[in-house]
Formats: structure tokens, C-alpha cells, sequence
């Protein structure tokens, strides 16, 4: 495939006629564009926020891929999302967490201030996949045991990554306050909120790891 140079840090990615806002913790971060496919090298973290928020009931559905090609950023790891997040600035109320792009500058820790889903597939060197609720807890920023717990974990090999393969990915949120996660079919993630929200935003999210993202669609129902 022959990709072409996209966009820089911080600026609006044009995909399948929609937009990806780009939150990249490291200058060296590359993302190419062929077609509706992203091409994503990252030597430290990032978030690719779609710039368009989810509104329950609401389907994200999408194809990812971890790429081992013996690049400069080759690991096998972190094919993560944020889903129905809010931003929580210090001293506010919960915003649009795109306003928060240049303060948060990619690193992950900073996102403990959103209220947010979050599924980390494959994380920890492909150790872990993982589901946890955020609460904007900003305490945790500076104190990782104000983390919140895992709610779902996986450790076999059957629900960690598999390097050039691309996953089907989609995610249900419901008006009841359920949100589900299935990749290739699967149910991973069924997890009911006692008090959802009504709205927010979806962030792919990786760190070190050549990744390729393509087919993303965003179904609001209402």
C-alpha cells in the first residue's frame, strides 16, 4: 500500500468525509492517509479523537491493526479506545474533552481526569486486556491509587494481540446506560452505569506501536 503524508500534531485529519483531531505526546509521530486508512507511527502516546460526540444510542464501528514490520516503533501492544468520554477541567464542569487536546499533549496519565470508557486491548507489552470506567478523577493524575478498578480483565492468549491481523471492532451504547465492546464477534465488555452519559466523545488510543486504523463509522440512532 502507498500512503501519503497527513497531517501534523494538533491540526484535523480529512477521513471518509469526517475528522480526526490528533493528540500526540511525541514531535516524531507520523500518520499517513491512503484512501480512508490511517497510517499511525507513534514512538509515545496517542489519541486520535473523532470530532464528531456519541450520543446514546449510539454504534462506533471500525477495523484496527498492529503492524510488526521491523519499523522503528515495532511492538506488539495497545490497540486501546475511549468511549462516551467528557473532559473535566480543573475547577469546571465536564466539556468537550477536544478542548483539552493541547493540555493532555498525549500522555496517557493526564486522561485520568475524563469521565470515560476505556478498553486497553493488549496492553502492557500484550499482557493485558482490560476494561475500567474513568470518573474524572483528578487525584490520580498524581496518585495512581485513585486509579479506578479493573472491571474486566483477560490474560490468555485467545484475548491478547495477534501482530498483523485486523480486527472488526464495534461498541454499543444503550438508553438503559449499558455500553458493550465486541472485536471479531466477540463480547468482551457488557457493563451497565447507574448513571450514564447521555454523550461524549471517541478517542483511539495507542502508544509506541505502528498501528493502521480504517472504516470507522459512528451510528447516533436517536
Amino acid at each position: 500500500m502507498t500512503f501519503t503524508l497527513l497531517v501534523s500534531l494538533n491540526s484535523t485529519a480529512s477521513a471518509q468525509g469526517t475528522h480526526w483531531r490528533i493528540e500526540a505526546e511525541s514531535p516524531d509521530t507520523r500518520i499517513l492517509l491512503r484512501g480512508d486508512t490511517l497510517d499511525i507511527t507513534t514512538p509515545k502516546g496517542l489519541s486520535l479523537w473523532w470530532d464528531q460526540p456519541m450520543e446514546a444510542p449510539c454504534t462506533i464501528e471500525y477495523k484496527a491493526c498492529v503492524i510488526l514490520d521491523h519499523g522503528p516503533c515495532d511492538r506488539l501492544s495497545d490497540l486501546n479506545c475511549f468511549w462516551m468520554s467528557t473532559g473535566t477541567p480543573e475547577g469546571g464542569t465536564a466539556s468537550d474533552p477536544l478542548k483539552g487536546i493541547s493540555h493532555r499533549g498525549g500522555k496517557f496519565v493526564e486522561s485520568y481526569r475524563q469521565r470515560c470508557y476505556y478498553l486497553g486491548y493488549g496492553g502492557n507489552y500484550n499482557t493485558t486486556t482490560r476494561f475500567r470506567h474513568y470518573k474524572g478523577d483528578t487525584l490520580a493524575v498524581s496518585d495512581p491509587t485513585h486509579r479506578p478498578p479493573v472491571l474486566q480483565e483477560y490474560t490468555d492468549s485467545a484475548h491478547l494481540l495477534r501482530p498483523n491481523h485486523w480486527y472488526d471492532i464495534r461498541i454499543e451504547v444503550f438508553d438503559d446506560g449499558r455500553t458493550q465492546y465486541y472485536i471479531d464477534g466477540e463480547l468482551l465488555v457488557s457493563y451497565k452505569d447507574p448513571a450514564p452519559p447521555r454523550k461524549g466523545w471517541f478517542a483511539f488510543r495507542t502508544t509506541w506501536s505502528h498501528t493502521r486504523l480504517t472504516a470507522f463509522h459512528l451510528l447516533n440512532k436517536r
